[in-house]
């Protein structure tokens, strides 16, 4: 077996580790309450069935803040929508970086069009760095939750970066918080600290009476 065979494989095996919605997803509602500083507001939101998993909110007047909901659906939509490893990867190729003290080991990518390289311990993906345009992060992932089916990252920071100067742009650390209603975990509560040079956040979404379609 090539090295570049054992990358492949060995990223494969992580990437197919993670918990991910299959394509009977039902969908499903809840109250959603987002907390920041002193301010909190309260809505309710809908997340549509597989395979198109459309999002609406409700109940929230504050367009910036509605608009700050329907992305944290969505991302949370991306993490957890299933695509198999050769949607995503079947085009690239890899290949072996070092190992690092913690265990982790590089994987390094050729043909993705965002740079993108990755690190993978205790068959779990450890690392993920990409460049896109003016942008660069890093995004460690800390701990995690096993659901029996697959893990999902539980507690993880993103570190963004001028590519050109190297500068620190925004630190970020989630809390993530799953629970299973129904099949299938969802989440039920999102804490992200946030530090944009110097400048301090916290933003809470908890979600309540979650009920599957």
């Amino acid at each position: 077996m090539t090295v570049a065979t054992d990358a492949r494989a060995l990223f494969r095996a992580a990437y197919e580790n993670r918990y991910t919605w299959d394509a009977n997803f039902p969908g499903y509602t809840a109250d959603v309450k987002l907390t920041q500083g002193d301010e909190t507001y309260t809505g309710h939101l809908r997340v549509g069935p597989a395979p198109d998993f459309s999002v609406e909110v409700s109940g929230i007047e504050d367009e910036k803040v509605k608009e700050s909901v329907y992305t944290q659906l969505r991302d949370v939509i991306t993490h957890r929508k299933r695509k198999t490893f050769d949607e995503s990867h079947g085009g690239n190729s890899f290949s072996l970086g070092k190992t690092d003290s913690t265990g982790a080991v590089e994987i390094l990518v050729q043909g993705d069009a965002m740079g993108s390289n990755y690190s993978v311990r205790n068959n779990q993906i450890s690392l993920v760095s990409r460049v896109m345009g003016r942008m660069a992060f890093v995004i460690h992932h800390r701990d995690s939750l096993d659901t029996g089916e697959g893990y999902v990252s539980s507690n993880y920071t993103a570190v963004f970066r001028n590519p050109q100067t190297n500068e620190v742009i925004r630190q970020m650390e989630f809390e993530d918080t799953y629970d299973k209603v129904g099949d299938y975990y969802l989440m039920i509560r999102q804490v992200i600290h946030v530090n944009e040079q110097g400048n301090k956040t916290t933003t809470k979404f908890e979600f309540s009476n979650v009920e599957v379609l």
